[in-house]
């Protein structure tokens, strides 16, 4: 946290420790940045609250929404307001985006009521290959599909790396509720779970709300950069999008009667695109047949079984291999048909050459590379992104083919994929499994008929071999062979394991109860203990293990007697050394019984039962089983039809009526002319490319022209136009001021610079030196890191040192390199300070002999100490200057400044509060005491010392 802030302020900060709020699902750490904004972070107890991401969102929502807003003493139209104009934000841990990008989003959402969510557009980050196919998939994937879902209806997954949703669509009890169901059968786990950001939009659509997609607004994600990572991400993404979509048509008759952005021609959009999603491997085969046989002159049977091999291969690895021996073998081939690719281009070019641009391939090609290309022309800042189509085209059979049957074949496994952490196992578990492992090959070599035939003679398990193979259990071959450990042996191991972690442990204790005996210097072992070891007793903080030997420990056997503690008022976590230093609060009573009837309804932990694991784990396998099955049947049949077609393509076949050779031909026996005409052919396979990929490239670049012609309007309408409007010699002093108003109080408001350490953009420091990168690092590193202030302090801090004359005053801030150069900016700044410093005189004499709202009466002039005021005349108190009482020249502010002159008296319905920075400059308003002291009749805050005659308040 201190790094990041130091980052954002430009100087060096640390922020104060968080405080600690124990929780019913966890704990609460709150950080109060110096904006004085709350960065709140919850932590989840996965044995007290559901963990994983979908119950994170559950959570969140229902406390933002349903407590935070909907518990408000509020009206219900009110509420109704509320909820209609607040907005989530959702995103990922390693997004980057900047305030814009939100503003652009959040003018999507004032323009309709109906819009449930938007999203930006999402740009990959990081390096390699697979970021680079990933460049121009995500470009493709926004550009034409995002963009025509957009215009011709809704879009189908607002991603939850980027996306903003708003309050009173979440509220609906058709999607909160609905996405707080427990996943129960198979096709959940893969719906629900796999991809829950889309299956949230799902549940939006089908109530009635709208998805929209902002190009302008950009975002910027760390995407997979390894093969692997990659291909486990579209393993989880593939099926959740197809079940999505499979459950979005299968309720498309009422989606449309309810949703008036959704049309029956987007649903037949829609079920063309998953007709070629799921025919997708079948096409990519068909093409990669008429490639090779264009390619490499063949014939098409030959070209049918150089191709079918590696895919029937490859399908037979992924069922009966584990994902690591998938993943390689996906590699593979990958290569391999990258290479074939490769040159499948270089032969497509050469008979590109021969049948000329007239032809059929050459018109799809044509047009598919120059849709992309006035796609590319038409987002200019992402122009780069075209560079790398020549990847994606070498990469279409990988991802396009074996990336599909990866993930049809693995529809059960259910595991995020990317990024876990695998849990560590008990030694309880390791030798259940262990034992488990052991009986299972127990039974099967029973089973076997050859242990059937040496019935009688033993099971012959003494001796094994190095090199050994088995037929069925018929018989086995043994090479270089050994005698096998003895069950004798293996209990006598395992017994002296025993002994040796007993004596551990007893030397630990004894070191633990004698620190300085004989057993620590005998051992030399370091001995560690636990950080709340003084509150408890000696043996509590006893480390049983250390280094890899803690690994292996289980907490059902650990020897230390913990302490039970309650979890809402003295957990565990509190004390840990990171966060030691911050202070301790609670929630209140309400919210405390909010999480407990969340938890109690929607968020209490599921426990893991073998047997209904074991149920759901057969569910998968069989949902699995018909999903493949299905799949494969569908593009068997429709690889058969067209390559039949294509065998018989001379007898059928359309004759294209674009490059047609004419033959002239001279007969000299009968001196006749012949001239013929030969037309191209337009084979099956084309025909299915022509007229179906050709009309969705169509669809989707008529529909990015309209967006591109949205977008451009949303950026001129969100965009300051300067040329209209009046220049700044014809501005008065407060014009002036509050047209510059938001950048100056940024710059009064920089923590850089505060104390003198001023950035190299101004060159206003004390030494030119500064402007060296190196000099000024090395001064910053060798100053110690100081406790920063607030924004506000920083503000009054640098207001009340300005003024113009900055020759004769050279600690003048200097605001930013352009208004520098304004020296009427500046002077006008100054008169306005001037005004604000003589209303807050004017209104410290307004107080004296008077009774203001809070009580607070005076008899003479005395101070919060009961004695007289200072009598220095002409110093007026810096407090209550707030950035409202600057930028508001209508005097609305006046009565807000406190403070005294001379010979005034302070007002003595606000108490001075030192504030945690040290900064004396804050007020607090205090609690009115309706019995004044009867000697000098000053009301005050409630006095601690029992109403003493000293007559001091609280300080």
């Amino acid at each position: 946290m201190d790094e990041a802030a130091s980052e954002i302020h430009q100087t060096t900060i640390r922020l104060r420790p968080p405080k600690k709020y124990p929780t019913p699902y966890g704990g609460r750490l709150v950080w109060t940045l110096p904006g004085k904004t709350k960065f709140i972070t919850h932590l989840k107890d996965k044995d007290r609250i559901r963990h994983r991401k979908r119950w994170s969102q559950v959570m969140y929502m229902y406390y933002l929404l349903g407590h935070r807003l909907m518990e408000l003493p509020i009206s219900v139209d009110r509420k109704d307001a509320i909820a209609e104009n607040t907005y989530l934000l959702t995103l990922d841990g390693d997004i980057d985006f900047k305030p814009n990008a939100v503003t652009l989003l959040v003018d999507l959402m004032k323009k309709n009521k109906n819009l449930g969510a938007a999203c930006g557009r999402i740009h990959p980050v990081g390096s390699g290959p697979m970021v680079w196919y990933q460049l121009f998939e995500y470009a493709i994937g926004h550009w034409l599909q995002k963009a025509t879902e957009h215009m011709i209806g809704c879009v189908l997954c607002s991603p939850g790396c980027f996306s903003l949703f708003r309050g009173k669509a979440l509220m609906d009890d058709n999607v909160m509720k609905k996405y707080t169901t427990r996943s129960d059968e198979a096709r959940h786990y893969v719906q629900y779970d796999q991809g829950e950001d889309r299956w949230l939009c799902t549940l939006l659509l089908q109530r009635g709300y709208r998805v929209e997609y902002s190009a302008a607004s950009d975002a910027y994600t760390h995407c997979p950069e390894g093969f692997n990572e990659f291909y486990n991400q579209r393993r989880r993404w593939v099926p959740s999008t197809i079940a999505n979509i499979m459950d979005l048509l299968a309720d498309a008759k009422r989606t449309i009667k309810i949703n008036d952005n959704i049309s029956l021609l987007y649903i037949f959009y829609q079920m063309m695109l998953m007709g070629g999603t799921i025919l997708g491997p079948g096409t990519i085969f068909l093409m990669l047949v008429g490639a090779f046989v264009a390619a490499f002159r063949i014939d098409n049977w030959t070209s049918f079984h150089y191709n079918i091999v590696p895919i029937l291969a490859f399908m037979f690895i992924c069922f009966t291999c584990k994902s690591n021996i998938q993943l390689f073998v996906a590699q593979v081939l990958s290569t391999a048909y990258a290479l074939i690719m490769m040159a499948v281009i270089v032969g497509t070019a050469l008979q590109l050459g021969e049948d000329g641009i007239g032809s059929p391939s050459a018109i799809f090609l044509i047009s598919m590379v120059g849709s992309f290309f006035i796609a590319a022309c038409l987002h200019p800042q992402e122009f780069w992104c075209i560079t790398c189509g020549l990847i994606y085209l070498l990469s279409i059979p990988s991802m396009y083919l074996l990336l599909i049957l990866y993930s049809i074949i693995n529809l059960n496994v259910v595991s995020w994929g990317t990024r876990e952490v695998v849990a560590k196992k008990t030694k309880k578990e390791l030798e259940a499994e262990k034992k488990a492992a052991e009986e299972a090959k127990k039974r099967v070599k029973q089973k076997s008929m050859l242990s059937f035939l040496q019935s009688g003679i033993g099971d012959n398990g003494d001796e094994e071999g190095s090199v050994e193979f088995s037929l069925a259990g018929l018989f086995r071959c043994i090479f270089c062979t050994h005698g096998k450990t003895s069950d004798e042996k293996q209990q006598l191991t395992s017994i002296a394991e025993s002994l040796d972690t007993i004596k551990h442990r007893m030397d630990t204790i004894e070191s633990a109860v004698d620190p300085h005996g004989h057993h620590a210097s005998r051992h030399g072992r370091r001995r560690t203990t636990s950080s709340g070891s003084k509150d408890h007793h000696l043996l509590t903080s006893v480390a049983e293990k250390s280094g890899d030997e803690s690994d292996e420990s289980d907490s059902d056997t650990s020897a230390e007697p913990k302490q039970e503690r309650d979890f809402l008022t003295n957990p565990y976590w509190i004390e840990d050394p990171d966060v030691r230093k911050g202070e301790v609060d609670f929630l209140s009573s309400t919210e405390i019984q909010f999480w407990k009837d969340l938890i109690d309804q929607y968020l209490y932990p599921i426990d893991n039962d073998p047997v209904e694991q074991a149920r759901i784990a057969k569910d998968l396998k069989e949902l699995r089983d018909s999903s493949v099955f299905a799949f494969f049947m569908i593009n068997a049949l429709f690889v058969l039809i067209v390559f039949l077609l294509q065998l018989n393509k001379d007898n059928i076949h359309v004759k294209w009526p674009f490059g047609v050779r004419t033959n002239i031909t001279y007969d000299e026996s009968t001196q006749e002319v012949h001239i013929s005409k030969e037309y191209l052919q337009l084979e099956p396979i084309g025909l299915v490319f022509v007229f179906f990929f050709a009309l969705i490239l169509i669809i989707q670049f008529t529909a990015m022209l309209f967006h591109r012609f949205g977008t451009i309007s949303h950026i001129l309408a969100s965009t300051e136009l300067n040329f209209c409007k009046k220049k700044s010699e014809d501005l008065t002093q407060d014009q002036l001021i509050d047209k510059h108003a938001v950048e100056i109080v940024k710059n009064l408001q920089r923590l850089q610079g505060i104390d003198g350490d001023y950035d190299n953009d101004s060159g206003s420091g004390p030494d030119r030196i500064a402007r060296r990168k190196t000099i000024q690092n090395l001064e910053k590193a060798r100053q110690p890191r100081r406790q920063i202030g607030t924004l506000d302090v920083a503000f009054k801090k640098r207001f009340l040192k300005l003024t113009a004359d900055a020759e004769n005053n050279p600690a003048t801030p200097i605001l930013t390199r352009r208004l520098t150069m304004r020296a009427e900016t500046i002077r006008a700044l100054e008169v306005r300070k001037n005004s604000v410093m003589a209303e807050r005189r004017k209104s410290a004499m307004q107080t004296l002999g008077a009774k203001n709202e809070y009580g607070i009466t005076t008899g003479a002039p005395i101070n919060n100490n009961g004695a007289l005021p200072n009598q220095r005349s002409g110093r007026v108190s810096n407090a209550g200057i707030s950035i409202k009482d600057v930028f508001n020249v209508n005097g609305g502010g006046a009565e807000q400044i406190y403070g005294s002159n001379g010979g005034g008296t302070i007002n003595q319905g606000y108490e001075h509060v030192i504030d945690e920075d040290g900064d004396g400059n804050s007020l607090r308003l205090t609690t009115r005491n309706p019995h004044p002291h009867p000697h000098h009749q000053v009301s005050w805050g409630q006095n601690t010392n029992g109403g003493g005659g000293n007559g001091t308040g609280r300080l």
